[in-house]
């Protein structure tokens, strides 16, 4: 049943008993603060406390490097601090002149030379030392790319299913998908004015029609999945498109709210959640929808408690029912009942597939989205990039796509890994873990990290390779994910295997959700080390091998066997 809600406070409007943030927020002068002052300040290498938290809003972070922080304390020298740019690239489709201009700025402005593909089909740039910031900036902006929202209290990268066999589809969906991005982006230019030179010809004053004066209670996230793909998690979306596909066009999306991953392990009041599924709109009311129930989120979100801020507890609070009222009320219609969907895969086909329209697509796997410096996969990549016969996309499980490939230019692109010994087929050899693993960036520069995942990921995935290769299970697709937190950035808790770090080597067990992403895990067990991992796993995967039904998948194999209890919904999520 729904619940009447109260009339919504002012947007300009500070709450009652506002959390740090919020104050910040206020008295930002629309996301200015003394960043720029903070930008010249050469006695340190950071900028000050509160402009950390306003720098995300224009997608960078700071951090440091953990691995030399008791080194550095010890000979009395601050952090060694530097900062993460994340670059806003909607559907996570760029051209061959963005990524020789993504490579460029990653060689000559970071620390590091890498490039990290995240898990919301963008780009980071990691080691960027305070002094490089502007001209990282300006050099993406050459190139039409920018960070703007991709941080911070605002709507972020929205994503959309890139795969080939979905080509038609995909286009409509990706526009509309950057038509949602466009439109929710803050109205305030302080972005231009900071990091390009643009004057402030506002008088610092700035109007926002969406957000007001302090944005939204907390980070809001929003993707469009194609089915069969549940690649983007649409279950773990604050607002999840599903795209509803009739006579090989787009029909239209069932809307799923208040999704969402990240809790915190000592805090059983929060928790992962499922999105619920509200009803159907048309392509031409998905922005519309999208708006509306941002503005929702903005009017009625937790402003006090920020680990209870983000939109799946405004949804839980006031029941889904109640939102759906309030939207279809601002809307001035109904949205029409759900079109039933099913899912088939979450993972990447990758390797060589030909697409609709006869051209080629090529997937290649990058272990965790790490493309560190000078390695000869980044190499290759520049290096196919300036062929300029192709444009690249990310995909949602941290992979990279050559896209539309021309017969003629297949031998070309072959030709550059072929001269740097990468072969193509490799590919598609891997076993079903490695090829379905995701992992968080976590360690070294990760403040909220509590154990590693992407430096230790591959490790604890040879080891379990060895055992499904025993038990004939090597090509079988089983999804596992790990985070170096519980915050959820590689979706651990929609893994059929999840692990979350606890403490240095220690990890909480997650076991059980659905290989289609509709069912969260269950926690199976507490701060184990990698042969507690192995130990825990290896008679689950055994029974599993012998007693599975046809095209049954692990995840499921465990709840039907009794191994595992699935969570009915966030609340029920701690044991």
């Amino acid at each position: 049943m729904s619940i009447k809600l109260p009339s919504p406070k002012q947007p300009d409007a500070l709450a009652e008993n506002p959390s740090p943030v919020e104050i910040i927020k206020d008295s930002s002068d629309y996301l200015r603060g003394d960043i720029t002052d903070g930008l010249t300040d050469n006695l340190t290498g950071a900028i000050g406390t509160s402009d950390q938290t306003l720098i995300k809003f224009h997608g960078i972070y700071q951090q440091d490097n953990r691995d030399v922080r008791m080194e550095r304390a010890a000979r009395k020298l601050e952090p060694d601090y530097s900062f993460m740019l994340r670059l806003r690239i909607p559907g996570g489709l760029i051209t061959p002149a963005q990524w020789l201009a993504v490579n460029s700025v990653a060689n000559e402005l970071t620390e590091t030379g890498s490039i990290r593909l995240t898990t919301r089909q963008t780009l980071q740039f990691h080691g960027i030392p305070k002094e490089n910031l502007r001209s990282l900036v300006a050099t993406c902006e050459h190139r039409l790319l920018d960070s703007i929202a991709a941080c911070g209290d605002v709507n972020r990268n929205v994503m959309c299913t890139p795969h080939a066999e979905l080509s038609p589809t995909h286009t409509a969906a990706y526009d509309i998908a950057t038509a949602i991005s466009r439109r929710l982006l803050p109205a305030t230019r302080a972005y231009y004015e900071i990091w390009l030179g643009e004057e402030n010809l506002t008088g610092g004053i700035t109007e926002e029609p969406l957000y007001g004066k302090h944005y939204l209670p907390r980070k809001f996230k929003i993707g469009i999945a194609i089915p069969p793909s549940n690649d983007i998690d649409v279950y773990s979306q604050d607002i999840g498109f599903v795209s509803v596909v009739k006579n090989n066009s787009l029909h239209g999306f069932n809307i799923i709210i208040g999704g969402g991953l990240g809790m915190t392990h000592s805090d059983t009041r929060t928790y992962p959640r499922v999105g619920d599924d509200i009803g159907f709109c048309t392509p031409k009311q998905a922005i519309d929808v999208a708006w509306h129930l941002v503005a929702i989120q903005r009017d009625y979100g937790n402003r006090s408690d920020r680990k209870l801020s983000r939109f799946k507890y405004t949804v839980a609070r006031l029941g889904a029912a109640t939102i759906k009222a309030e939207l279809d009320k601002r809307l001035g219609f109904a949205l029409e009942p759900s079109v039933p969907v099913q899912w088939m895969h979450r993972g990447d086909y990758l390797g060589w597939h030909r697409r609709p329209d006869g051209k080629w697509d090529l997937t290649l796997f990058v272990e965790n989205g790490r493309l560190a410096a000078e390695t000869s996969l980044k190499n290759a990549l520049s290096e196919a990039a300036a062929l300029d016969c192709c444009s690249l996309l990310i995909t949602p499980n941290q992979n990279i796509m050559l896209i539309n490939i021309a017969d003629s230019d297949r031998i070309r692109v072959e030709a550059v890994f072929s001269r740097r010994k990468l072969s193509i087929e490799d590919n598609t050899t891997l076993s079903g873990l490695r090829r379905n693993a995701m992992a968080c960036v976590s360690m070294p520069t990760c403040p909220l990290a509590m154990a590693e995942a992407e430096r230790y990921m591959p490790t604890l995935l040879t080891r379990l390779e060895n055992e499904v290769t025993t038990l004939n299970l090597r090509q079988n697709d089983i999804i596992i994910r790990m985070t170096g937190c519980p915050n959820g950035c590689a979706r651990p808790y929609l893994g059929e295997i999840g692990l979350v770090g606890k403490s240095p080597g220690r990890y909480n067990l997650y076991l059980g959700a659905s290989y289609g992403g509709d069912r969260l895990s269950s926690l199976v067990g507490k701060n184990l080390n990698e042969e507690g991992i192995v130990a825990f796993l290896r008679p689950l995967l055994e029974k599993y091998a012998n007693q599975r039904q046809d095209d049954e998948r692990f995840g499921d194999f465990l709840v039907r066997t009794g191994h595992v209890k699935a969570p009915q919904c966030g609340a029920d999520f701690h044991p």
